[in-house]
Protein backbone atom coordinates (compact mmCIF):
# COMPACT_ATOMS: atom_id res chain seq x y z
CA UNK A 1 0.00 0.00 0.00
CA UNK A 2 1.28 3.46 -0.88
CA UNK A 3 -0.21 6.70 0.37
CA UNK A 4 0.93 10.21 -0.48
CA UNK A 5 -0.13 13.18 1.60
CA UNK A 6 0.96 16.75 1.11
CA UNK A 7 2.20 18.44 4.26
CA UNK A 8 0.65 21.89 4.14
CA UNK A 9 -1.55 24.22 6.09
CA UNK A 10 -3.83 25.35 3.27
CA UNK A 11 -1.06 26.58 1.01
CA UNK A 12 0.70 24.55 -1.65
CA UNK A 13 3.72 22.80 -0.18
CA UNK A 14 6.86 21.43 -1.74
CA UNK A 15 6.96 18.67 0.88
CA UNK A 16 5.14 15.37 0.54
CA UNK A 17 4.94 12.67 3.19
CA UNK A 18 5.13 9.20 1.65
CA UNK A 19 3.81 6.34 3.76
CA UNK A 20 4.79 2.86 2.65
CA UNK A 21 3.92 -0.35 4.43
CA UNK A 22 5.60 -3.54 3.29
CA UNK A 23 5.12 -7.07 4.54
CA UNK A 24 8.05 -9.30 3.68
CA UNK A 25 8.35 -13.04 4.22
CA UNK A 26 11.71 -14.20 5.53
CA UNK A 27 12.45 -17.37 3.61
CA UNK A 28 16.06 -17.81 4.77
CA UNK A 29 16.87 -16.14 8.10
CA UNK A 30 20.49 -17.26 7.97
CA UNK A 31 21.03 -15.68 4.56
CA UNK A 32 19.28 -12.48 5.68
CA UNK A 33 21.38 -12.28 8.86
CA UNK A 34 24.58 -12.89 6.90
CA UNK A 35 23.75 -10.12 4.44
CA UNK A 36 23.00 -7.70 7.30
CA UNK A 37 26.27 -8.57 9.03
CA UNK A 38 28.17 -8.06 5.77
CA UNK A 39 26.46 -4.69 5.38
CA UNK A 40 27.35 -3.63 8.93
CA UNK A 41 30.96 -4.79 8.64
CA UNK A 42 31.33 -3.19 5.22
CA UNK A 43 30.46 0.29 6.49
CA UNK A 44 33.63 2.03 7.73
CA UNK A 45 31.62 4.93 9.20
CA UNK A 46 30.04 2.83 11.97
CA UNK A 47 31.89 3.27 15.30
CA UNK A 48 33.14 0.03 16.85
CA UNK A 49 30.74 0.04 19.83
CA UNK A 50 27.75 0.70 17.58
CA UNK A 51 28.98 -2.04 15.23
CA UNK A 52 29.06 -4.59 18.07
CA UNK A 53 25.55 -3.62 19.22
CA UNK A 54 24.21 -3.79 15.66
CA UNK A 55 25.76 -7.20 15.09
CA UNK A 56 24.18 -8.51 18.30
CA UNK A 57 20.68 -7.22 17.49
CA UNK A 58 20.90 -8.52 13.91
CA UNK A 59 21.87 -12.00 15.13
CA UNK A 60 18.98 -12.01 17.63
CA UNK A 61 16.19 -10.66 15.42
CA UNK A 62 15.59 -11.17 11.68
CA UNK A 63 13.38 -8.05 11.65
CA UNK A 64 16.39 -6.02 12.81
CA UNK A 65 18.52 -7.63 10.10
CA UNK A 66 15.98 -6.49 7.54
CA UNK A 67 15.95 -2.96 8.98
CA UNK A 68 19.72 -2.78 8.46
CA UNK A 69 19.34 -3.65 4.79
CA UNK A 70 16.36 -1.48 3.84
CA UNK A 71 17.15 2.22 3.77
CA UNK A 72 14.55 4.84 2.78
CA UNK A 73 17.30 6.98 1.27
CA UNK A 74 18.20 4.18 -1.13
CA UNK A 75 14.55 3.87 -2.15
CA UNK A 76 14.25 7.47 -3.34
CA UNK A 77 17.69 8.54 -4.58
CA UNK A 78 16.78 7.88 -8.21
CA UNK A 79 13.49 9.80 -8.16
CA UNK A 80 14.06 12.83 -10.41
CA UNK A 81 13.21 16.27 -9.13
CA UNK A 82 13.17 15.27 -5.45
CA UNK A 83 15.44 15.39 -2.46
CA UNK A 84 14.91 13.42 0.75
CA UNK A 85 14.23 15.86 3.58
CA UNK A 86 13.64 13.40 6.43
CA UNK A 87 13.21 9.65 6.88
CA UNK A 88 12.55 7.09 9.56
CA UNK A 89 11.68 3.43 9.50
CA UNK A 90 11.31 0.44 11.73
CA UNK A 91 10.59 -3.24 11.47
CA UNK A 92 8.70 -5.73 13.59
CA UNK A 93 7.83 -9.39 13.44
CA UNK A 94 4.17 -10.02 12.65
CA UNK A 95 2.94 -13.01 14.59
CA UNK A 96 -0.68 -12.48 13.57
CA UNK A 97 -0.15 -11.97 9.81
CA UNK A 98 -2.39 -14.04 7.53
CA UNK A 99 -1.03 -14.06 3.95
CA UNK A 100 -4.38 -15.35 2.66
CA UNK A 101 -6.45 -12.57 4.22
CA UNK A 102 -7.55 -9.59 2.12
CA UNK A 103 -5.55 -6.47 2.78
CA UNK A 104 -8.00 -3.71 3.64
CA UNK A 105 -6.45 -0.28 3.10
CA UNK A 106 -9.05 1.24 5.44
CA UNK A 107 -7.40 -0.59 8.35
CA UNK A 108 -4.29 1.53 7.84
CA UNK A 109 -5.98 4.88 8.44
CA UNK A 110 -3.32 7.57 8.43
CA UNK A 111 -5.66 10.04 10.11
CA UNK A 112 -5.23 8.03 13.29
CA UNK A 113 -1.41 8.30 13.40
CA UNK A 114 -0.06 8.81 16.89
CA UNK A 115 1.50 12.13 15.89
CA UNK A 116 -1.89 13.42 14.73
CA UNK A 117 -0.49 14.50 11.38
CA UNK A 118 -2.24 11.76 9.42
Amino acid sequence: MLTLRAMSNGETSRFVRLHVELVMEITDAEQLTGAALDHINGDPTIPEEERRQSEETVRDDPAEALAHLIDPFDLVTRVPGTELAQASWSSEEMTDYDPDAEWDAAEWDLADDADGEG
